[in-house]
């Protein structure tokens, strides 16, 4: 195994321990695209200070 090895996503854990809000509270209640699903759930992420680098 290569000793330069990265952590997986960019290094960060994210930890949803505590959360209780639906994934209707985050994403809406109307479909959108997996490219907006992402920005919405790393916007989520950073508001609840859930990534740790």
């Amino acid at each position: 195994m290569a000793k330069d090895k990265k952590a997986a996503f960019g290094g960060y854990s994210i930890n949803f321990d505590g959360c209780n809000d639906t994934l209707t509270a985050v994403f809406g209640d109307k479909p959108i695209p997996p490219s907006e699903m992402t920005k919405k759930l790393w916007a989520y992420v950073k508001r609840k200070r859930l990534g740790h680098k």
